[in-house]
């Protein structure tokens, strides 16, 4: 018999080891299976708790209270990886933080997504001196929020080098900069997704030692990040670019990879991303998305100008894939007088003539043309993000002023249902697909404005 259960003869050591990279729901199942397996689950340092992995947000409470009662308590914690999906009770919450609290002499990576007070969990980050990765984002509870987390300027993190923030703004310092990352001496990788800026326009991202920088943004909020990284030389961008990049340090960016996307009746977007290419001078990898050159392709002239930039390329690599709907859209609605007159096709995934533009400085680099739609390719680093039209309408408020920035969204979906409606009466739709895809595209328009006008209804009773 122990022939055939040759795993429960290995040392505690090794089975901790191997359960280590179960989470923490799966490696306490594992008891059943023996008496040797009983207790194995309690001595391991890493903690990976989802909501997702259970059938009901109860049952999660449930189980991550249980967890922290029946743990060895003289075991310190390694790494801590917990994601709540929706609102968690204070108490549980509060538990659990100081669980952490006292169990983190020798944390080394933490990852906290919950939607609470960013009170609740700070006590956890800030005195955990041994943290070298933080993936952290606290989103206001509750339904209706119309404002994000302000990202503390108390901690001190001395040991970190890679940081991960979702769903905060950035507030000035008593000098009136922004500039949250200088205290973090060996930041090497910093990914910023769906972040804000208070009251200001720029913010400023100094370090001696990022070398790697992810931007994440389908936010409505319009701010510039001035760069002092002169180690910095890998940048990635996934969403709606508003953003205008200055400083030195882009000159040190030789890799660079960006998956854009754009609404209807936008024409800054384009315009910004063009002037990323002008400004990112001595790039030698450079890897884009299908949207991506088709964003590019709305700049008026694009392909009779000259770039005085990307004279060091040596790969340009091209993702297709699905392009969303909203960018689907907005290239029928920009384009629709030529559609009507030429007859409607679809576009095809590369915009003619946008490979030579980009390859006009650099004739010889290598190009690799990579369908995504065969495979599971995808850009690499990029976080998760949604590919949605809408996604961007529902995202909690960044602005002081929640009513006017409702009234803004309402009134810049009533103009796309507008355009919308245009393309439906003057474009002459054979095909059945296209049909229900704008039907479709029509009541997902319905949908949102009814939730935003929700939104905006919540709003006034809480003035």
């Amino acid at each position: 018999m122990n022939d055939l259960d040759k795993l429960s003869d290995l040392s505690d050591s090794i089975l901790i080891h191997i359960l280590s990279f179960l989470n923490t729901k799966d490696s306490v199942q594992t008891s059943i299976l023996s008496k040797r397996w009983n207790h194995v689950w309690k001595y391991i340092p890493i903690l990976t708790l989802h909501s997702s992995d259970f059938s009901t947000l109860k049952s999660f409470d449930k189980f991550v209270s249980r967890i922290l009662s029946l743990r060895d308590n003289s075991i310190v914690l390694h790494a801590v990886d917990f994601v709540h999906n929706c609102s968690i009770e204070s108490r549980l919450l509060g538990r659990f933080a100081r669980y952490v609290l006292s169990h983190n002499v020798n944390l080394f990576r933490l990852r906290i997504n919950v939607k609470c007070d960013i009170a609740h969990v700070l006590p956890c980050i800030s005195s955990c001196h041994t943290l070298t990765s933080l993936n952290l984002s606290v989103s206001p509870k509750g339904c209706h929020n119309y404002g994000r987390t302000i990202f503390p300027k108390s901690l001190n993190l001395p040991a970190l080098t890679s940081l991960h923030l979702g769903n905060f703004s950035f507030s000035a310092n008593d000098d009136g900069r922004i500039d949250p990352f200088s205290p973090f001496n060996r930041l090497n990788d910093l990914i910023i997704d769906n972040c804000t800026v208070k009251d200001f326009e720029i913010l400023c991202i100094s370090s001696e030692t990022l070398v790697s920088l992810t931007v994440c943004s389908h936010s409505f909020n319009n701010y510039g990040i001035k760069l002092s990284a002169p180690s910095l030389c890998s940048f990635t961008f996934t969403g709606t670019p508003y953003q205008m990049f200055c400083g030195s340090s882009l000159s040190s960016i030789k890799q660079v990879n960006i998956d854009a996307e754009m609404l209807a009746n936008y024409s800054e977007p384009p315009a910004v991303l063009l002037s990323w290419l002008q400004e990112l001078a001595n790039v030698k990898s450079l890897t884009v998305s299908a949207s991506t050159l088709q964003v590019l392709s709305f700049i008026p002239n694009l392909l009779k100008l000259k770039i005085s930039s990307l004279h060091s390329l040596k790969s340009l690599k091209v993702k297709l894939k699905p392009l969303s709907y909203g960018l689907s859209m907005a290239l029928k609605i920009v384009n629709l007088e030529k559609t009507l007159k030429a007859g409607f096709e679809p576009s095809s995934p590369i915009p003619d003539g946008m490979l030579n533009f980009l390859l006009q400085n650099s004739p010889s680099a290598d190009v690799d043309i990579i369908d995504c739609l065969r495979s599971d390719d995808s850009f690499d680093h990029l976080p998760p993000s949604s590919s949605s039209l809408f996604a961007q309408f529902l995202q909690p408020s960044s602005q002081e002023n929640a009513m006017e920035d409702l009234h803004q969204r309402i009134e810049y979906l009533k103009q796309v249902a507008q355009q919308t409606k245009r393309y439906l009466d003057l474009a002459e739709i054979n095909d059945k697909e296209e049909i229900l895809a704008v039907k479709e595209h029509v009541m997902m328009l319905s949908k949102t404005l009814g939730a935003i006008e929700r939104q905006r209804v919540e709003a006034m009773r809480q003035l």
